[in-house]
């Protein structure tokens, strides 16, 4: 009976909290249906490749579903037009020397072109071979044809027999390959690529977290509301709590950022003090909306709840899958989300080693987020003033 009543109170409670209970049933079914329309998309990955007086042969055998080719003049620099038409390779020939340049900051596109071009060497060795068999058989049935005139009509005192010309050896290009990257080395693996997209998330992830639940505390256990009724502004607690919070913030950058370059021997193109400044601005961004959201939890078990709407569809967003391949209403829905603007800013002075200038747009927005949050923020603790 005792137990009976344990399970009454429990259930008593959860049909009495009904954001709970929403976010318990409805959460696992909003984040299944956005995976349904992120990995419903049966596109081909496509990777460009630039080429430059390749044989023409050579240039129709890389074409596939995964390849498409763009031809290039004599004297176009391979590294240029890598970076200004976002080329997964660029193929050079000189005589029967292919020099490869693999764009490398995809490890999928160049693993595409690799398969592309040993596929392409393959079917020109193979149609030779082809070629070469067929060649040999018709001058098989030419020598049957005279050996059977021969035994037919026996050549006379003096008379000379022609045998038939042999025909020309058919035999496929042997090209020698040699291969540079733009970005990283042959050793690259998608951990490589990944790791900056996966240091902004976890800077955001942990502290989004701490600095939500911590507030929570200050409020359910009165804190927050003493604070209140002392002559302190609004702004002023907001701006404490950012700077206060934000002071971890930057160590836990720091030491992640490098954890990841000491311990896991991580070759960043780029600056690491950009990669230290992108970090640092999603985790304010992480910090000023941590803060918002505790605002509307009662508990940490309901701060917890936010995780699948505020920060799983993120992850998706971040760079981790190319946005360019997903639907457009998709593309669209990911610029409301900061990692996607962090992940972006990371890839691209990790991988590709741009600058602060390249990369100072999606800094300003991550920039505006905050500022955004926090002015919400100022205007949410009205409610918890009581004098």
């Amino acid at each position: 009976m005792r137990i009976i009543a344990i399970v009454k109170r429990v259930l008593r409670e959860m049909v009495r909290d009904k954001r709970t209970l929403a976010l318990m049933f409805l959460a696992p079914l909003l984040i299944l249906t956005l995976m349904y329309f992120l990995f419903q998309n049966n596109a081909t990955n496509v990777a460009t490749i630039g080429v430059s007086r390749v044989d023409s042969q050579l240039v129709t055998a890389l074409k596939n579903s995964h390849t498409q080719i763009k031809s290039y003049d004599a004297q176009a620099t391979a590294r240029t037009q890598i970076r200004r038409d976002n080329l997964a390779a660029f193929i050079h020939q000189q005589d029967g020397r292919l020099t490869v340049i693999y764009q490398n900051s995809q490890p999928s596109d160049t693993a595409l072109v690799r398969q592309a071009l040993q596929g392409a060497r393959t079917k020109l060795k193979v149609q030779a071979l082809v070629a070469a068999t067929k060649t040999q058989r018709q001058a098989l049935q030419r020598q049957t044809k005279v050996l059977k005139t021969l035994l037919q009509q026996r050549p006379q005192a003096g008379q000379t027999v022609r045998t038939p010309a042999k025909s020309a050896a058919v035999t496929a290009p042997d090209y020698t390959v040699t291969s540079h990257y733009l970005y990283g080395s042959a050793d690259s693996t998608f951990f490589d690529t990944f790791l900056p997209i996966l240091l902004g998330f976890f800077v955001f992830f942990f502290v989004f977290l701490i600095s939500g639940i911590s507030l929570l505390n200050e409020r359910t256990t009165g804190t927050l509301t003493r604070l209140l009724a002392t002559p302190i502004r609004r702004g002023e607690i907001i701006a404490g709590y950012l700077v206060g919070y934000g002071l971890f913030a930057i160590v836990q950058t720091v030491l992640t950022v490098a954890f990841a370059l000491t311990v896991f021997k991580v070759h960043m193109l780029g600056s690491v003090a950009v990669i230290l400044l992108i970090n640092f601005l999603l985790a304010m961004v992480a910090l000023s909306l941590g803060i918002f959201i505790s605002t509307f939890a009662n508990s940490e078990f309901q701060m917890m709840q936010f995780i699948p709407l505020l920060i799983v569809p993120q992850i998706f967003f971040s760079g981790l899958i190319a946005v360019d391949q997903m639907p457009t209403w998709l593309q669209g829905l990911a610029h409301i989300f900061p990692l996607y603007y962090g992940g972006q800013a990371l890839m691209d002075v990790a991988t590709r080693g741009v600058g602060l200038g390249a990369v100072a747009g999606d800094l300003w927005i991550l920039v505006l987020f905050a500022v955004v949050f926090t002015v919400l923020n100022v205007v949410g603790l009205k409610r918890y003033r009581r004098v």
